[in-house]
């Protein structure tokens, strides 16, 4: 099967969860390239090796779906591509969906994993909250995939990559759209996407001045700050934080939540983190079911002490 991998750059560096989404399909053995699409990218491809076609043109500069659309629908037609692989995020999202409509092509999202059987993709699905995962398909090509952020980790390039060059031709829709402006949040920090240690906070807190102690304890972690729904609604911490259902799916090694129910919706979002350490004073609370390590008490004495026994251990 011939695969290609979107691959989404921030700045100079390739996505990590692009690159895991490319580390899987080699795996499983499909016959995968990448591609980048942008302006001054085609330095960015000996980071995913292997064959990767550059579309490196000035009116890829802007992050809009439809010109990556044109450029994808292009390959697609011209390599005779089985499928086309996607980590999850705003803009690739996007342009997975744009694509389907582009090419009345099949388009499963939310995916975990997925292999090669009988020569067909075959790929896997949460479903009810994930409690239950299924197997999911296509009934015919090209197959589109959208796999969770952190579904797969990310191979180091072993080898220069072999760059093909790809002529962008432009539909006329496409051209419509201008990227007026472009803020970005600052940050201090790792996001919350690519972090290995984050802090989330939830309703526990008490109030939006709280928290401060989950921003300390982050830093003192070199970690990322997180926040549940509840939070982001109530206005306490900005939506970019949110890890859930409706937010941002996350996989660090390391998870802490601090005063955090664990609803499933907040659930889904984070389930994939390697140890998650709950502190909450509610011994009842739904995330000590799923929680590694459990502490029960007063978030206001825990955290301010555990961010102290952080910062001496460090020093």
């Amino acid at each position: 099967m011939k695969a290609l991998v979107f691959l989404e750059h921030h700045g100079d560096a390739v996505t990590p969860a692009s690159l895991g989404v490319l580390a899987k399909a080699r795996s499983i053995g499909l016959d995968v390239a990448g591609v980048l699409a942008g302006a001054g990218v085609r330095a960015l491809a000996d980071q995913a090796g292997g064959l990767v076609y550059v579309a490196d043109d000035p009116r890829l500069d802007a992050p809009l779906p439809q010109p990556r659309v044109d450029v994808l629908a292009q390959l697609v037609r011209d390599e005779g591509l089985d499928a086309v692989l996607f980590a999850q995020s705003v803009l690739a999202t996007d342009v997975a969906a744009g694509l389907a409509a582009r090419l009345g092509a099949g388009l499963n999202w939310d995916l975990v994993d997925a292999d090669v059987r009988d020569g067909v993709l075959v790929a896997l699905r949460p479903a009810l909250d994930d409690s239950v995962y299924v197997d999911v398909g296509w009934t015919e090509p090209p197959a589109l995939a959208v796999f969770r952020t952190g579904a797969f980790e990310p191979a180091v390039a072993e080898a220069a990559a072999e760059v093909r060059d790809v002529s962008v031709t432009l539909e006329e829709h496409s051209a419509l759209v201008e990227l007026v402006e472009q803020a970005a949040e600052e940050s201090t920090g790792p996001s919350i996407e690519e972090a290995d240690v984050i802090v989330a906070g939830g309703r526990g807190l008490g109030g939006p001045e709280r928290f401060e102690l989950v921003e300390e304890l982050a830093r003192a972690l070199g970690g990322a700050v997180a926040a549940t729904r509840a939070v982001v609604d109530a206005g306490w911490y900005p939506y970019s934080a949110q890890v859930g259902q409706t937010g941002k799916t996350v996989a660090p090694k390391l998870y802490v939540a601090v005063g955090v129910s664990g609803a499933v919706q907040h659930k889904v979002g984070m389930q994939g983190s390697g140890t998650i350490v709950a502190i909450n004073k509610d011994p009842h609370a739904p995330i000590f079911e799923f929680a590694d390590l459990s502490v029960v008490g007063d978030l206001n004495e825990i955290v301010p002490k555990l961010t102290e026994l952080v910062r001496a251990r460090r020093s």
